[in-house]
């Protein structure tokens, strides 16, 4: 008799250790069956914002392989549209709600994989049925945002609340489909993944394309009119709006896991060990957004839902149940973002991240262009660098600049992921022409700012 694979979630990570695991067992050996909730398989959420703003015209773009595709090349079952409701670890089951047709499913497993994501933070004031009000993680989010917009009478007024990477890129797509935006955030800067005086040329970019920024700000409240939106309600007064879009962040989506007794970590996901599996449960793996894993930096635990971790995880998982042997490192945090043209990414830790995990360290900030001074197109770039006092041992990096800026984080991110220096950066032999950097790139000339920062700081 066939072993049985059942996988709780059918997006990034849950697929992915589907289809490692199908690689490396045949059919008869393994059966594998993925339980999702909604009505898309490996789907880009990170899409989402472009598919609102129109640049990516057709949702289907953003759906990587459908579940005909995993049925007929790889026999992987999805169930589409079945709710996971409970998890026998003793009897070795998995019940589900069919959400289309009704019922109930039980279904026994040999391995499980609990990929079920993240879930958006809701508070109170958004718990409500007003019409008008969206979050935007799955693309049935979306496919709902987007009827509204397109509904009579046409939306004119939007206000994001949260001004995170989702908050920022939505208050960009909603600009441009011709709406007036108001971003709310309750912290003293939007982008709070970047430190400060980074954020606030993020937010000076913002302003400039015509996106009022609220900072300081508590949402109280929603006001409808007619059963929809009509303005949203805050400390310094109400705002009005026919569209609102939430991105105040996710959480683990680890309640299952916990009702089920499965171990849970300091920041709400589910722990696992290197193998992403979970400890004390033999056959159990976990992977994705529902999971913490450990900073290569502060060494902590942390909860940083992306896509690109949710995906090396469920690789790595699905190797380990196919019988082969992968670990997972750890994360450094690397992202990048954009409004309009302005391009922001970080690695590694911010300055406060670095006073909590209790390093002495100097930063520094150093401005240059995206390439030759004297070549069409140059642009400004700030680059900040956060370095261990007194070795030199990068800490976290940012960067934001108007063009060929995001992906020079890589640079840092390599950088910083094998523990090298400042010292050590400034010999690094990066790619120069005129058309793509100055001769000294700005990466180089923040490295050798943050030796100076280091030196002039041992004399003290």
């Amino acid at each position: 008799m066939a072993e049985r694979l059942v996988v709780v979630g059918g997006d990034a990570a849950g697929m992915a250790a589907a289809s490692q695991a199908r690689r490396r067992r045949d059919p008869d050996e393994l059966e594998i069956v993925a339980f999702e909730r909604g009505h898309f398989t490996s789907y880009s959420a990170c899409g989402i914002p472009y598919w609102i703003s129109g640049v990516v015209p057709d949702r289907d773009q953003l759906v990587a392989r459908d579940p005909v595709t995993f049925r007929e090349r790889y026999d992987i079952h999805v169930r589409l549209r079945h709710a996971v409701t409970a998890i026998d670890l003793g009897r070795r089951e998995v019940f589900a709600r069919d959400l289309a047709g009704g019922g109930e499913v039980r279904e026994r497993f040999d391995a499980l994989v609990y990929a079920t994501g993240a879930t958006p933070v809701r508070p109170e004031w958004a718990g409500g049925d007003i019409a008008g009000v969206f979050g935007v993680q799955t693309l049935d989010d979306g496919t709902a945002l987007l009827d509204w917009l397109e509904r009579e009478p046409r939306p004119r007024r939007a206000v994001v609340v949260g001004g995170g990477y989702i908050g920022v890129e939505m208050a960009e797509a909603l600009l441009q489909r011709g709406l007036s935006v108001d971003l709310v955030e309750q912290a003293d800067q939007p982008m709070s993944t970047v430190d400060p005086d980074m954020a606030e040329l993020v937010a000076d970019a913002m302003r400039g394309i015509g996106i009022v920024i609220r900072t300081g700000l508590m949402v109280t409240d929603l006001r409808e009119r007619d059963g929809r939106i009509a303005a949203v309600d805050t400390s310094a007064g109400p705002i009005p709006a026919d569209v609102v879009v939430l991105g105040l962040g996710v959480r683990p989506n680890s309640a299952l896991a916990e009702a089920a007794g499965l171990p849970i970590g300091p920041t709400g996901g589910v722990r696992t060990d290197r193998r992403m599996r979970v400890p004390g449960v033999p056959g159990v793996w976990a992977a994705g957004d529902c999971v913490e894993t450990l900073h290569r930096v502060s060494g902590m635990p942390v909860h940083i839902p992306l896509g690109t971790h949710a995906n090396k995880q469920g690789r790595v998982a699905g190797i380990n149940i196919g019988g082969g042997y992968a670990t997972f490192p750890g994360v450094i945090g690397t992202s990048v973002t954009k409004v309009c043209d302005l391009e922001v990414g970080r690695t590694g830790l911010r300055e406060r991240d670095a006073l909590a995990a209790g390093f002495e360290f100097v930063s520094v900030i150093a401005e240059s262009t995206s390439r030759a001074g004297y070549y069409p197109g140059a642009r400004p770039m700030t680059v900040k660098l956060i370095a261990e006092r007194p070795g030199g041992r990068l800490l976290g990096a940012q960067i934001v600049g108007w063009s060929e800026a995001a992906k020079r984080i890589d640079a840092l991110a390599v950088a910083l992921w094998n523990g090298m220096t400042v010292d050590e950066m400034t010999a690094l032999d990066l790619g120069y022409a005129p058309p793509y950097a100055p001769v000294w790139d700005p990466v180089l000339i923040a490295a050798r700012k943050a030796v100076d920062a280091l030196t002039t700081a041992g004399r003290r």
